[in-house]
């Protein structure tokens, strides 16, 4: 009996934690309400909805079914002075909620994160994405599109902004960085990220960048692939030609999903060949990448070349390589994970800002998940086990899961 008792007492404290921790966490997001006539507080909604998202609800329908089933043991660890919030709670704060407000929320928690992993030498990928049901044709409103930046080592979003169309990612991009700590990191982003404006937030914000150039960018991307080729080139040159570039080559061989890839970076410091190398901040070097991909099952072979410039004086051609292969952790681990184990393709909120909040909402309840570093199951799987088991969603909540 003083076992169970001891045991009690323990689950309490660590709920109480928990609902200390995120309450203080949202201690400094506004209510955009009326104070008069105000049935549920913006912490219990948010709070809710919160563990409602980590426990499988997708939307404000399943987040008021979770809460009434749930709500004897919630009255004990959150304010419920009407019960638990229905369905048209959820969707009236989070339309009226500032969506900035929120992000700047998430963000100040995500940060506090990474210092509790004492991350170094930290690599943010960034990168767009598109909630493809979120438009609304009726009213001429595009699908939300999504800019995060994701910390690829520890399996983290870091923070997020909203665009109106994926060309609006120039401009957001910048605006995303200037808000995160770049202190000590790499950055890596696709060629729409591939902007002098955006080299230079980075440089100023103590980051390096590892960009993607394609051809929004033909100019550099012409002189790019004239140094490497000239880099190749092992003839004599006459004395008043440039001299050949210098350069280090890494190349690395896996193989899965029936096929084998080869992959080859070239990476040069040599400047010299490039005609506006200055409107780059920090541009310390260019690459290219070579993939050799072969099916084993038909023996067809098929190669993709991509060029990259790149600041950081000591980053190696292997260290290069193995950055470019983390950027697309974004793709597989983020953006996959969110259509695949929280629906937000299929996500049809459209009203106001309750888009965006919940594409926030769903960031926070993926962060949560991942701080279970013994966790061996996917991401559906813990949110299924954390609706079925409430020690397990307590210690998601705590960050002691796993532990």
């Amino acid at each position: 009996m003083a076992r169970s008792t001891r045991a009690q007492k323990i689950t309490e404290e660590n709920e109480r934690q928990a609902m200390a921790f995120f309450e203080g966490t949202l201690d400094e997001l506004p209510d955009p309400r009326r104070s008069q006539g105000v049935r549920y507080p913006l912490r219990t909604v948010v709070v809710t909805a919160l563990m409602a998202m980590v426990c499988g609800c997708d939307d404000a329908e399943a987040m008021a079914m979770w809460g009434k089933l749930n709500e004897e043991w919630l009255a004990g660890i959150v304010e419920l002075p009407h019960g638990t919030p229905t369905q048209d709670v959820y969707l009236s704060v989070f339309a009226a909620l500032d969506h900035e407000a929120f992000s700047r929320v998430f963000r100040s928690w995500a940060e506090l994160l990474t210092l509790r992993l004492e991350a170094q030498g930290k690599h943010i990928a960034v990168d767009g994405k598109t909630s493809r049901r979120s438009f609304d044709k009726g009213n001429e409103q595009p699908a939300t599109h999504t800019v995060s930046a994701w910390m690829s080592e520890a399996g983290l979003v870091l923070g997020q902004r909203k665009t109106e169309t994926k060309s609006n990612e120039i401009t957001a991009i910048p605006e995303l960085l200037r808000v995160l700590d770049l202190r000590g990191a790499t950055i890596t982003i696709d060629a729409m990220g591939c902007q002098t404006k955006i080299a230079t937030t980075i440089i100023e914000g103590g980051g390096d960048y590892l960009l993607a150039v394609k051809d929004n960018q033909p100019t550099l991307l012409d002189d790019i692939a004239t140094l490497l080729t000239e880099a190749a080139d092992e003839r004599r040159r006459s004395v008043d030609e440039l001299p050949r570039p210098i350069f280090e080559v890494f190349q690395d061989t896996d193989g899965g999903h029936g096929r084998v890839e080869t992959r080859t970076l070239t990476l040069s410091r040599d400047l010299a060949w490039l005609t506006a190398s200055e409107r780059w901040s920090g541009l310390d070097f260019v690459a290219k990448m070579v993939r050799e991909r072969t099916v084993l099952s038909t023996g067809k072979t098929s190669t993709e070349t991509s060029y990259y410039i790149g600041s950081g004086p000591g980053l190696s051609a292997a260290a290069a390589a193995t950055t470019i292969r983390r950027h697309w952790s974004i793709e597989n681990s983020l953006h996959w994970v969110l259509d695949m184990a929280f629906r937000e393709d299929e996500a049809r909120h459209r009203v106001h800002n309750i888009s965006q909040n919940f594409t926030t909402l769903r960031h926070f309840a993926l962060n949560i998940i991942k701080q279970d570093r013994q966790r061996k199951v996917g991401i559906a799987l813990s949110r299924k086990r954390a609706g079925w088991d409430r020690s397990y969603l307590i210690g998601l909540m705590t960050g002691t899961a796993g532990s």
